[in-house]
């Protein structure tokens, strides 16, 4: 069976209606060619980094966002609802937003499975660092799990997903060097229990961790997850 073929691309910084309408634009072309053409369209594989914004899922709930408009404009921050699944996040720079644009006729039908195995890229990463990545049931996203010294269960990672004709969209955001502080601004994810918070690489390491290390970890890992061949 050949593997499937993924062009990768990094866009640097990028604000966040730039990247999602190239997302969608070739979202649309890879779904043209698998109508048009008896080849199998080339997948895409896009890293970056965006400038601050909020955005919301489609079964979000604005009251999820606590800053006003006023303060969003005060904090730099935009705000956007989009057609991916999950409640409210912060994406900005620091934090690695991955953007899988995979043709699940190439891969698999199961779209479970798909967020399972984004996630274990993210969890195969981890352990680059010497962190445990776990999965919480109930919970999409991968956490590092509280304990009995410790009993604060920490998201690292957010994953949020929608499709088109097998043809995925949008992905996950790892929280590498991020600013923390911008998740003030929300109810991240929803989540209100005192017992669960935000992290980053840097927070858990308290080191300075270079987010093009992380991307050539991140990169290698979807290859090996996905069983995926570089263009």
């Amino acid at each position: 069976m050949n593997m499937p073929k993924v062009i990768y691309k990094d866009l640097k910084i990028i604000s966040y209606k730039k990247a999602w309408d190239y997302q969608k634009e070739i979202q649309q072309t890879i779904i043209k060619n698998k109508r048009e053409s008896s080849q199998e369209p080339v997948n895409r594989l896009l890293f970056c980094e965006h400038k601050p914004v909020y955005t919301i899922g489609k079964s979000g709930k604005m009251d999820h966002l606590v800053f006003n408009e006023k303060q969003l404009l005060e904090a730099g921050i935009e705000f956007y609802k989009t057609n991916r699944g999950g409640d409210i996040t912060y994406h900005g720079p620091g934090q690695i937003t991955g953007y899988p644009i995979f043709d699940l006729d190439q891969f698999y039908h199961d779209v479970h499975r798909y967020v399972r195995d984004l996630e274990q890229v993210v969890i195969n990463v981890l352990t680059h660092f010497g962190l445990k990545g776990e999965r919480l049931e109930g919970f999409t996203g991968v956490w590092l799990l509280g304990t009995s010294f410790l009993p604060i269960h920490r998201k690292i990672c957010a994953i949020g997903v929608h499709m088109s004709r097998w043809v995925t969209l949008h992905g996950l955001a790892l929280n590498v060097n991020t600013d923390l502080n911008h998740f003030q601004g929300i109810i991240p994810c929803g989540i209100k229990e005192d017992n669960k918070m935000v992290t980053s690489l840097n927070a858990e390491l308290e080191s300075d961790i270079l987010i093009d290390d992380v991307k050539k970890l991140m990169k290698k890992e979807f290859q090996t997850v996905f069983g995926i061949e570089y263009l």
